[in-house]
């Protein structure tokens, strides 16, 4: 093929030399775009994806929080066994993720870390699928990766698997990639919603711009019974202008000054809309609704923390895995020659009320009698015990021996 490979610099060119997706947007043009998507055709969709993400300040801060909360996790190494062997597989990984860079394809002053690149990988949440181009060099703490994200628009899936384009808007087929060369980070694709959203929230928010432009600020009306381009007549109209309203008029007959309101008696339809929208969204992305939307009276609006919990506790196993099993058997392999690591990689969950549900569940079931296993309690919430003890016994244990023991005496 004759195609020019691309590069950063003939992406910057069609950055600058694309129309914004988002202006004069319509919902049959989203639709379009959401329908290409779904076909494997994502440069439209992947292009206001981007889009909405930076501009509409409620999906920004959610996307930007959901990110932000897996990338400041920290990492460990886990052994799958007690060797020596995965020891040393612990040790390589270890001084691996500490040498990790990542950059970013389409803006080169985007240089990081592990965080960075945990960061780029949550962008799967949003986009569906998030791609990455990396490679090995030898240093001297073993060996180094060097990962680089490429945008959502440069690729394919019309075939299931993403395959990278030669230029973007190419209607052809796209490259295969190569597994010992590219991570495929797969996630929600909540912006596919979110767009949907989006546009139909931006309805009732134009509407409200207009209502308060025109009724923001009422229309002054003046009579007068001099007649035009008199003293008097001029008078009236100095008059009119100094209460600085942009409608204003002034008539003949009799001199009086009204206001003119046409504004909608009652409540407006265009807030509760729009705040609609923002509660799906905060339920889409984090869980539960806005604690600034939720009054004090609204029983489980966002003290639903559980819920935010579990989708931080997927999001971390998501990232964990995908990096166990497209990075860590790729590092063991080179250097040690295993085909299966003894060792991987694996985000550490906050201890935060993570496991408050469970401890609920767990005093109501000793109240009710019932011995749990000390030992796998301690397990599960990673509690020290002293040895010989097995069993938590109910609150009232003691007091219902005590009883017994009168009644034997």
């Amino acid at each position: 093929m004759n195609a020019k490979a691309i590069t950063p610099i003939t992406t910057s060119r069609q950055s600058r030399a694309r129309f914004n997706p988002i202006r004069n947007l319509r919902p049959d043009s989203v639709s379009n775009a959401l329908e290409s998507f779904e076909a494997g055709r994502l440069g439209a969709a992947a292009r206001l994806f981007e889009s909405i993400l930076k501009r509409d300040d409620l999906i920004c801060g959610l996307n930007l929080k959901r990110k932000k909360s897996i990338a400041r996790l920290e990492t460990e190494i886990v052994v799958l066994e007690d060797s020596p062997r995965a020891l040393k597989h612990k040790e390589a990984l270890e001084k691996f993720y500490a040498s990790v860079e990542t950059t970013s394809f389409t803006d080169k002053n985007e240089r990081g870390g592990l965080r960075m690149l945990v960061s780029q990988m949550m962008d799967c949440v949003a986009m569906k699928y998030c791609a990455h181009k990396f490679f090995f060099k030898s240093s001297r703490d073993g060996l180094k990766g060097v990962f680089e994200q490429y945008p959502l628009w440069l690729f394919e899936n019309t075939s299931g698997k993403l395959r990278l384009l030669e230029r973007e808007g190419q209607l052809t087929e796209g490259i295969d990639l190569d597994e010992n060369s590219w991570m495929i980070t797969c996630g929600d694709g909540l912006m596919v919603a979110s767009a949907i959203a989006y546009i139909f929230k931006q309805l009732p928010l134009r509407d409200w711009l207009i209502y308060c432009e025109r009724n923001g600020m009422p229309g002054i009306k003046a009579k007068t019974d001099a007649y035009p381009d008199s003293p008097q007549w001029e008078a009236a109209c100095e008059a009119v202008r100094d209460f600085g309203a942009e409608f204003h008029a002034v008539l003949s007959e009799g001199t009086d000054i009204d206001a003119i309101d046409v504004s909608t008696r009652g409540e407006l339809p265009y807030p509760s809309l729009v705040e609609r929208v923002d509660r799906m969204l905060c339920a889409l992305w984090r869980g539960s609704d806005l604690s600034t939307f939720s009054g004090s009276d609204k029983v489980g609006a966002s003290v639903q923390w559980y819920e935010s919990s579990l989708i931080e506790e997927a999001d971390a196993a998501n990232i964990s895995e995908t990096l166990n099993s497209q990075i860590d058997k790729k590092v063991v392999y080179a250097l040690f020659g295993d085909e299966e690591p003894l060792a991987k990689i694996r985000l550490k969950l906050p201890d935060y009320e993570m496991h408050k549900c469970e401890l609920d569940i767990l005093e109501r079931l000793v109240a009710m009698g019932l011995k749990p296993d000390t030992v796998e309690l301690a397990k599960r919430f990673a509690f020290p015990i002293s040895k010989g003890s097995n069993s938590i016994p109910p609150k009232n244990a003691e007091a219902e021996s005590g009883e017994n023991k009168n009644e034997v005496q």
